[in-house]
């Protein structure tokens, strides 16, 4: 496990206590502008709930929503915490947490599952490590349409084709109802990297797995991997990072999942296939190799921030990193941004190391709780049809 100290930067990987603390950072105009560049924790005091981790945390409105996870004893969890965020005068944050009531039916205790939040009113989970240490591969919905003040859960998609189990994989919410899952460990300690895609609108949600032929692919492929970050990133696209192999071997690659593309192969145009996956190429001083870090994006959807994870070596994980995505323009549409030029065709994208000290500004609000990060403001969807 890890344990993460912002203001210390320090990490350790061996023993310890699971943390229950919740940090709110001040982002203020994003990466590319040096004033921006400064990126301060503030520690909200709650104490409940119980220190834990592989649990999820998922923003609804100013909310969080935090399911399930794994205590200090190796006790799955299955309980499901509403954590209220509130602004004060001074410009202080402070969070209120509760259990929510969700009445009889809960999914059975788990930690490193994945989730996302829909639409400001549902939060899907699916799969995880359960009781036996054995993988999961149920999904299950929270109905969150009561306004916060009670929910219910419901299992859905349990009709063949399904993923395998799997934990340590990624649920990605791409728009309207639909979400990605990506990626994970097997229950036969493989690790995945197949693509299947979900939609919650329908009258018996089914899971529909996105197959491409390999041999028709141009380039690379990512290899499979688990503990990667998976983030919705501005023209409807999957920024991939990190992660590791079946040998423990960390990840620093960062791929594209072309979700237009890959709905228009879903719907049979085989002509999309050779671009459903796109490697980045990042300049400037990009983060070590690393998983099961935190990841989230700015509400452009062209700046995300990478918070912690496990690495190799002594480099300090309680840095946070931030990426200019230069960006997903029309094609031949450019525009200069703090002296880059953006184009479809010509893509950069940049890291900047964020610094950690006290000054404040009131932009742009990523929740930490545990070592999950997740930012309030969503980004702007494309209209995806199929």
């Amino acid at each position: 496990m890890v344990l993460l100290d912002p203001l210390n930067d320090w990490c350790n990987m061996e023993l310890g206590r699971h943390l229950d603390d919740t940090w709110v950072a001040y982002v203020g105009n994003g990466v590319g502008n040096r004033s921006s560049n400064v990126f301060s924790w503030q520690q909200l005091d709650s104490g409940i709930p119980s220190g834990r981790f592989g649990h999820s945390c998922s923003l609804v409105g100013d909310s969080l929503v935090l399911f399930g996870g794994i205590n200090d004893q190796g006790q799955r969890l299955n309980d499901t915490w509403i954590g209220q965020i509130i602004c004060e005068e001074s410009h202080r944050m402070r969070i209120s947490w509760r259990l929510l009531e969700v009445g009889p039916h809960a999914p059975p205790p788990r930690g490193a599952h994945a989730a996302c939040c829909v639409d400001d009113k549902f939060i899907v989970i699916h799969g995880g490590i359960g009781l036996s240490g054995s993988r999961l591969g149920d999904t299950w919905l929270l109905d969150l349409s009561n306004g916060l003040r009670s929910g219910s859960w419901h299992q859905i998609g349990d009709t063949e084709p399904l993923p395998l189990s799997r934990s340590g994989h990624t649920l990605t919410w791409i728009g309207g109802s639909r979400m990605v899952l990506f990626g994970g460990r097997g229950s036969e300690f493989d690790v995945l990297n197949d693509v299947w895609l979900l939609d919650i609108n329908e009258s018996y949600p089914k899971w529909k797995e996105l197959k491409y032929d390999l041999s028709s692919v141009l380039g690379e492929m990512p290899f499979p991997r688990v503990g990667h970050s998976a983030t919705l990133i501005f023209g409807g696209k999957i920024l991939v990072y990190g992660g590791e192999d079946s040998q423990r071997r960390r990840k620093d690659d960062f791929w594209i999942l072309d979700l237009p593309a890959l709905l228009q192969f879903e719907s049979g145009s085989k002509k999309m296939i050779k671009r459903m996956w796109k490697k980045l190429r990042v300049d400037g001083q990009c983060p070590s190799y690393r998983s099961f870090h935190g990841a989230c994006v700015d509400t452009s959807g062209c700046c995300v921030y990478i918070f912690g994870g496990m690495i190799d070596g002594l480099v300090h994980p309680a840095e946070t990193w931030g990426l200019r995505l230069h960006t997903c323009l029309p094609l031949r549409m450019g525009l200069s941004v703090y002296g880059f030029k953006l184009s479809f065709l010509c893509q950069v994208h940049m890291f900047q190391r964020m610094s950690v000290n006290t000054i404040w500004s009131r932009s742009l609000l990523p929740y930490l709780m545990g070592s999950h990060i997740t930012m309030k403001r969503g980004i702007p969807l494309p209209s995806m049809t199929n």
